[in-house]
This record gives structure tokens, C-alpha cells and sequence, in this order.
């Protein structure tokens, strides 16, 4: 028998951009995703732009920066990885952000918390093998993924305003259907996984 739900809507989400470039796609679809996510989940960025490179020798001090970037992901219900593809896999920022988040040994934040992820590029196999990648990382990290449906974005001039309007029909309904799965999925994994076994 499953163990009943925790806590009820609205769910927290943090949702990392991977580029860090300030006329990033990627950031211009997390804000379609925000416009077209349902009212039970509530959506906070958490910035990984400020984060020092990654080095064990930080484990027996985490910096303040890093520690409280750890704390913003465990005040989360879920996570969400909005990420452009740079040479066939995930942005050095972003891979350096879940390093700092799953260490030290023993504190990973990401455990138990469920994610999803989506991506955007001008090319035809939007972002596909940086997800991928991505996904591999998040199975060591112990976070339970929604791995489907798969979400590969092909930006066109005009699809989205700057502002997160998306401007083609059918992909507007996709888009808003995906962030519904995702609401799906988070209940179904509160549901069975006690905060306690969490990170």
C-alpha cells in the first residue's frame, strides 16, 4: 500500500538554467515553462552562476555560497533542469552546480527529490544528447527522473518572446501538457518516497 502523500499542492520546483549567457534561449524557455506551469507548483530559480569552481578540498569547509545553494535545493519538493547542449553534452556550469549540490559524501541534496528535464536549441535534435548526459548524472545522484514524455525544443525565430509568450500553438499546448506531467509525477513520488529519505 502506498504511504499517503505528505503534504498537499502547491509543490515547490527549483529550476536551474544551464547557460549562463544573458541572451540564453534556455533562460527564455524556462520562462514559457513558468507562464504555462499549473497553479499547484510554484517555481523559483536557483542561480548557479555564482558557484566557485568545484574541488574536494572544499568538503571539510563548504563555502557560505555553496552551502546555502545546497539548502535552496532542499527546500525544494523537485527539481527542474532547463539546458542548452555544448558540444554533445551539459554546460561546465551546470555539471560544476550538481557537483557542488550531490557533495560532500553522504549529503547529496538531490536524493529522493524528484526532476525532469527539458531543453532548447536552433538545432533539429534539441539538446537530446546533452539530456542524456544529464540523465546519466542524475541516476548517480539518486533522483527518481520523469523520463517521459522526453521534451527536445527546437527554437525558430519568433517562437518565444522575450518576456516567456510562446507563440506557436502546438507547441504552447506541448509545453503546457509537459509541465502537467511533471505536476503528475512529483505526486506520484511524494507519495511513495518520505521526506525523511530525502536529501
Amino acid at each position: 500500500m502506498a504511504k499517503v502523500i505528505e503534504h498537499e499542492p502547491p509543490y515547490t520546483v527549483g529550476y536551474f538554467v544551464g547557460s549562463l549567457a544573458s541572451a540564453s534561449i534556455n533562460r527564455t524557455l524556462s520562462k514559457v515553462l513558468v507562464r504555462l506551469a499549473p497553479e499547484q507548483l510554484e517555481m523559483t530559480e536557483i542561480a548557479i552562476g555564482n558557484l566557485p569552481l568545484y574541488s574536494y578540498d572544499y568538503d571539510a569547509d563548504y563555502p557560505p555560497v555553496a552551502r546555502d545553494f545546497k539548502a535552496s535545493i532542499e527546500s525544494m519538493d523537485a527539481v527542474l533542469f532547463v539546458t542548452p547542449e555544448y558540444n554533445r553534452s551539459i554546460p561546465g556550469a551546470l555539471k560544476n552546480a550538481i557537483d557542488w549540490a550531490s557533495r560532500p559524501w553522504g549529503t547529496n541534496s538531490f536524493t529522493g527529490r524528484p526532476s525532469a528535464v527539458i531543453g532548447t536549441s536552433s538545432g533539429a535534435i534539441g539538446t537530446a544528447v546533452a539530456q542524456q548526459n544529464l540523465r546519466s548524472v542524475l541516476s548517480f545522484c539518486n533522483s527518481p527522473q520523469m523520463n517521459a514524455p522526453e521534451a527536445y525544443i527546437q527554437t525558430v525565430p519568433g517562437l518565444f518572446t522575450d518576456d516567456g509568450e510562446c507563440t506557436n500553438d502546438g507547441t504552447r499546448e506541448f509545453l503546457e501538457s509537459w509541465m502537467n506531467d511533471f505536476l503528475s509525477f512529483i505526486q506520484r513520488v511524494l507519495t511513495v518516497v518520505p521526506s525523511s529519505a530525502r536529501g
